[in-house]
């Protein structure tokens, strides 16, 4: 599929975005899941136009239909990966689609998805916990892992590990992935165990983890990946190097260093609020739209 600009990302900033750039006759994709927004499932206050508190939910909602009433296609999907050739940008969906574009549009946001157990902060930096199997893969060869999560980008990240580790399992109490890409992890040798993680063991790093059903079992390294990419994987994955606090720079026309590449939200930096995310969105999308018209 061809279009002219991707926004990835369901929440404010990227669903603004794509309702500026489709309101510019530009034929614009947007896609991402709602609920991996920080807005989802929140309270809103403060907010222009708004009294009290609104739900975040709602919110999120009514954006969804009033960008499809612009002409903009959503896919409520996760993304696997970016890439760029002569062609454009091209964007990989978890069905497995390939969306092929001449400019991108980063608003899914700053936050890695933590885990929420003990032991997950202990060993960040390092020893043990990542949230970026294609980051962190050459450090674990040979060794033991657990990827955390029943997502697509799970499954992916699981598959990727055989090519390094010894051992790799893939733990989840439910997994919603892809179908084809669940078989691919296991028929790479993936094991899978269907179970939530209690905590995560170790003295100066990762030794094992303890599962909710009372299991143990020894790890060397530790995968978290719930939800989709962060906007700084994806934007590593078209050359885009974050800063040291893993925002990325953009001007004030929300353009990034890397040309065709756009960014707003969370993304951009602090103050981590929906009025500047959708301030931001606006500035992004009209920015992607006279990119493509240029």
């Amino acid at each position: 599929m061809k279009t002219d600009i991707v926004v990835i990302g369901s929440g404010p900033a990227g669903i603004q975005a794509a309702i500026h750039a489709s309101r510019k006759k530009v034929d614009t994709v947007l896609v991402g899941k709602m609920n991996n927004s920080a807005a989802y499932g929140t309270d809103i206050e403060n907010y222009f136009g708004l009294s009290g508190a609104s739900q975040g939910t709602e919110l999120l909602k009514n954006g969804l239909e009033q960008v499809e009433t612009f002409g903009c296609k959503v896919f409520q999907m996760n993304v696997l990966g970016l890439s760029k050739d002569a062609d454009g940008f091209h964007v990989e969906l978890e069905s497995g689609e390939d969306i092929v574009c001449k400019a991108l549009v980063l608003a899914t946001g700053i936050t890695r998805v933590k885990l929420g157990v003990p032991g997950e902060n202990t060993f960040g930096n390092g020893k043990g916990v990542s949230y970026c199997a294609s980051c962190d893969c050459n450090f674990y060869k040979g060794k033991v892992v657990i990827i955390v999560g029943g997502q697509s980008e799970s499954a992916v990240s699981a598959e990727l590990m055989t090519r390094y580790a010894s051992k790799v399992y893939w733990i989840s109490p439910v997994f919603d992935a892809d179908p084809s890409l669940v078989r691919k992890a296991l028929d790479a040798g993936v094991e899978t165990i269907e179970a939530g993680i209690e905590e995560i063991l170790g003295e100066t790093k990762v030794t094992s983890v303890r599962l909710s059903d009372g299991r143990i079992v020894e790890t060397d390294g530790v995968f978290i990946e719930l939800g989709g990419k962060s906007s700084v994987d994806l934007a590593m994955d078209v050359d885009l190097m974050p800063e040291m606090d893993d925002t990325i720079k953009v001007d004030r026309k929300c353009k990034t260093a890397v040309e065709g590449v756009f960014a707003c939200g969370d993304v951009t930096g602090r103050p981590w609020q929906i009025a500047k995310a959708v301030g931001e969105g606006a500035v992004a999308g009209l920015s992607a739209a006279e990119y493509c018209r240029s």
